[in-house]
């Protein structure tokens, strides 16, 4: 398969402190790619500098793809904009008639399952779970061939959280878009990605990565708990995913 991202020897610094080096990652057409590590190691800033966010201090970015959305950990909706305008707002940067614009967020709305209702209130209005469907929402109206998603639903309940990442593998299947998703919670990468990649605990690359058996979407729980329970117990690459260094920058 062809790549459609690809990280070649990333290097970043913060006030002069290395939070990233010699980080190299590809990822494929229609392949979700779950990045996880231990807090503070850099996954946020590397996933800022493949989306273009952050520029890099060393190596370089390779993009294959026509055009991406992103999701981020806090929805980051214009508050005084309804729930359309919100998902509406990147396809009225592109410059499209309103017709145009209110087609295409009308059926991202339907993919992120959210209410015509709905689309009418101001985020204020809507739940967090709701907040979080509309980001997702407008990540999807430009109909992009990849998406970074930045611990998307680290602030949502167990239940919600599930829902959420039902609704993220059913896009992408249906989207064949690829993906890089960045968390925290093993369980979440092993339900929604193809692959699982592995940060050094301290940004030195990729300590290594695991193919996860079978199809997002298709892995039933008791699978994915004795895969994940697998993980933490016997293999060395999962020892540290769950430390925490207050000290580095995200």
């Amino acid at each position: 398969m062809a790549a459609v991202l690809g990280l070649k020897g990333l290097g970043h610094a913060y006030l002069g402190r290395t939070v990233l080096d010699a980080v190299d990652l590809t990822l494929a057409a229609g392949e979700v790619v779950a990045l996880v590590g231990p807090s503070g190691c850099g996954k946020s800033t590397l996933a800022h500098i493949a989306a273009g966010v952050v520029e890099p201090l060393r190596g370089r970015v390779e993009r294959g793809y026509r055009r991406h959305g992103m999701v981020f950990q806090e929805p980051r909706l214009l508050p005084w904009a309804t729930a359309r305008d919100n998902i509406a707002y990147p396809l009225r940067v592109q410059g499209l008639p309103r017709g145009e614009r209110r087609v295409l967020a009308e059926a991202a709305a339907a993919r992120a399952a959210l209410e015509p209702a709905d689309l009418g209130k101001y985020p204020v209005e809507l739940s967090g779970g709701m907040r979080q469907r509309v980001a997702i929402a407008r990540a999807l109206a430009i109909e992009p061939d990849f998406v970074y998603f930045d611990e998307p639903f680290t602030a949502l309940d167990v239940a919600l959280k599930r829902r959420m990442q039902d609704l993220v593998i059913g896009a992408a299947r249906a989207l064949r878009f690829a993906a890089l998703f960045i968390t925290h919670d093993l369980m979440e990468a092993a339900r929604v990605a193809h692959r699982i990649a592995v940060m050094d605990a301290h940004g030195r690359g990729i300590a290594g990565e695991r193919t996860v058996d079978g199809t997002p979407g298709e892995r039933g729980d008791g699978d994915l708990h004795r895969m994940v329970s697998a993980f933490l117990t016997d293999d060395p690459l999962f020892r540290h995913i769950h430390d925490i260094d207050e000290r580095r920058a995200p």
